[in-house]
């Protein structure tokens, strides 16, 4: 028996017409007409094909991709890690220092704590790539977290509230998912392969701005910066020159947050570390975005150059950078 049929049959018997005539004081049954056993099939017709649908794209939706899942789990990992920095912010801070002017705070080291405990017991098998920590976990494992517990830790040590958690993960083919988060204005950025760019639930986009001469541009200096001057310099001076202004917010991974979602229209900076750009560089992409290196590649994760901008200005960027860099003899 078909499942149509059976459909049928169980509507027919849960709506059997009753027709109740009252004579000599009895009730009997009347046999349903013609028109009645239509009216049956047809409805169990349609209950059946909404079934068939219901089922179907309740099966669709509980399929979520690896991607979009993963985005979750990234979207967790920072909220608990910057649970930690909220908690923590504006109290006393613990600083010691990684380089000349890279410094790190306890409460790095806290954040951090907190989020690859969750990563490990949400993803074990997985391999970790952590800024305060170094790589741990799964060795040559399919997937890869990269993980910054702090981006801004000056501005988190000075009192500045301008700082987020960046948590990527990468697959074979590339970067996967990722989860920005700024924990004191509550703003969640999260992006997988394929699946678009989010703000609070709302999606993002790049901003349309094509004239450089009216973009808002930001950038950052390189920990180097008092040994080696004169390349970030001349970037800078080169853009300032032509953009309508430029902001140097202290946080890569805001920054390229900010342009995913339009705030900013370009970034560029040079010397940064996979865990500063792993979710952005997937954010400016899936919000319509340009993401390169300085050469026009790939290879941001390795080389530590970006440009990022949205899709008609990204040309506009690369050609001054050109030009910045064959001026001072640098390829």
């Amino acid at each position: 028996m078909t499942m149509l049929r059976l459909a049928e049959q169980r509507a027919y018997c849960s709506s059997n017409v009753f027709a109740t005539l009252v004579k000599t004081g009895m009730a009997r049954m009347v046999k349903p007409t013609m028109k009645t056993r239509n009216t049956v099939r047809n409805t169990a017709r349609a209950q059946y094909m909404a079934h068939i649908v219901s089922t179907t794209y309740v099966a669709r939706v509980n399929r979520m991709s690896e991607a979009k899942e993963l985005e979750g789990v990234c979207a967790e990992a920072a909220r608990r890690g910057g649970a930690v920095l909220r908690e923590k912010f504006g109290r006393g801070r613990t600083i010691s220092y990684k380089g000349g002017i890279d410094l790190v705070t306890d409460a790095d080291h806290a954040s951090e704590a907190a989020l690859l405990e969750f990563l490990a017991a949400r993803c074990p098998g997985t391999a970790v790539l952590a800024e305060e920590s170094g790589a741990s976990g799964t060795a040559g494992a399919r997937l890869r977290f990269i993980v910054d517990p702090l981006d801004g830790t000056t501005n988190y040590a000075h009192g500045l509230p301008h700082f987020a958690v960046n948590v990527g993960v990468e697959d074979e083919r590339g970067l996967l998912a990722g989860a920005t988060y700024d924990p004191l204005r509550d703003e969640l950025f999260v992006a997988a392969r394929g699946e678009g760019a989010w703000l609070g639930g709302e999606r993002i986009a790049s901003s349309e701005q094509a004239e450089l001469g009216r973009a808002l541009l930001c950038t950052g200096f390189p920990y180097d910066i008092h040994q080696n001057p004169d390349e970030p310099l001349s970037l800078f001076g080169a853009y300032l020159k032509r953009a309508r202004a430029i902001r140097r917010m202290g946080s890569a991974a805001l920054d390229l947050a900010y342009v995913a979602c339009g705030r900013f229209d370009g970034f560029w900076e040079m010397k940064l570390k996979p865990w500063d750009l792993a979710p952005g560089i997937l954010l400016v992409r899936e919000a319509g975005g340009v993401v390169t290196d300085f050469g026009g590649g790939d290879a941001m994760l390795t080389s530590g150059e970006i440009c990022a901008a949205n899709r008609p200005l990204h040309p506009e960027l690369m050609a001054v950078l050109a030009q910045a860099r064959a001026a001072r003899g640098v390829t």
